[in-house]
């Protein structure tokens, strides 16, 4: 069936019921859902249906509607779509691409539905299932730590009725059809090793946490920057908030190494973890950047350390005004060639870096 007939049929469906859902006639044409919405939309562009939430009403049962009183189906003409949001629970780093989210919604009429996903992939998946039974056009996802984008890809995402974006999440080359926003933090990593060597630094740590789904990607941007300026890697220290362990324990073999003048240049993943290192090495007498110079990995915090820190900062505001956009562009042309962007972040410098000096005394 070509477009127009397709539509000129759902057209005529909505005049002869007064209103249908999007799911229902669906299934009922024997297309999927995404295109019934492209259809509901053309239609309502040309004045000819009225969109309501979930699925679209004839002009005269909107008028209708209007005159009814609050009990009845409210239209939504002039509305914009409607986007469900995924985000992890907890975590100072998701806010901002909230907030970007938000703006970019706002500027362009959309509305944002916002879910906190759960533990399991099951959680993940009852939050995009009741997402998309409230009649959301698409959705912005954004997996907890620990659940595998590839693997969501694979088993779910691929298979919903409604376009999904990836935020600041990459499924690499198992992303079928689904479109996917990051910050590139492979080559924020290069930014804050290159800014040390620059300032003579011969051999840059890293300190990442375990938990963290960017810290794969620090890890392979650190090592590239170490290779392409032959600089030795390492050492390498890990911290793990899973082993219960006290904050302070997480850099006592680290803060030994500065110590003993073995470590003199870092890059810490991520702030919060930065501010904690400085003030265990204050406690032991040690300088910032005297003795350890540091590049922080976020800048949510970084400037309010007792030193302020020199960071690399991810456009986290712009992930999330870009996937509003992906996703937009997505309901507009369904057969767009699909994308993947990856927005470099960039590195703000403070005081924490600076050249080498000498040891000190005894060190």
């Amino acid at each position: 069936m070509l477009t127009e007939e397709r539509r000129e049929v759902l057209l005529r469906l909505i005049e002869r019921r007064g209103s249908i859902k999007v799911k229902d006639a669906a299934e009922e044409m024997g297309v999927s859902a995404v295109t019934v919405r492209q259809d509901v939309r053309d239609l309502a562009g040309r004045g000819l249906v009225v969109r309501v939430h979930g699925g679209a009403m004839s002009t005269s049962a909107a008028q209708t509607a209007d005159t009814a009183g609050p009990a009845a189906p409210r239209p939504t003409a002039g509305q914009g779509d409607a986007f469900g949001l995924i985000v992890p629970p907890g975590g100072y780093y998701y806010p901002e691409i909230i907030r970007g989210v938000q703006d970019a919604a706002r500027a362009h009429g959309v509305r944002v539905v916002l879910a906190v996903s759960g533990e399991t992939l099951a959680d993940n998946r009852e939050q995009a299932r009741r997402l998309i039974a409230t009649g959301v056009d698409g959705l912005l996802l954004m997996p907890r730590a620990g659940l595998e984008p590839a693997d969501l890809a694979e088993e779910w995402l691929a298979g919903l009725d409604v376009p999904v974006v990836l935020v600041d999440r990459r499924a690499g080359g198992q992303a079928g059809r689904l479109e996917q926003v990051a910050s590139d933090h492979a080559h924020g990593a290069g930014l804050a090793v290159r800014h040390l060597a620059g300032l003579g630094h011969g051999r840059v740590a890293l300190l990442a946490r375990t938990e963290s789904p960017n810290t794969p990607l620090i890890r392979e941007g650190y090592a590239a920057a170490c290779q392409a300026l032959r600089l030795p890697e390492g050492p390498e220290y890990a911290i793990d908030p899973a082993d219960g362990a006290a904050p302070a324990t997480w850099f006592e073999e680290f803060v030994a190494a500065v110590e003993a003048g073995e470590v003199r240049a870092a890059l810490v993943h991520n702030d919060l973890d930065a501010v904690t290192l400085v003030g265990l090495l204050q406690a032991r007498g040690l300088r910032v950047p005297e003795d350890l110079a540091i590049v922080t990995y976020d800048d949510e915090v970084a400037e309010l350390s007792d030193v302020p820190l020199t960071a690399v900062a991810p456009p986290k505001r712009a992930v999330g005004a870009w996937a509003v956009d992906l996703m937009r562009r997505r309901i507009a042309d369904p057969a767009a060639p699909l994308a993947e962007l990856l927005l470099r972040p960039e590195l703000r410098v403070r005081d924490s870096s600076g050249a080498p000096s000498a040891p000190r005394e005894g060190a």
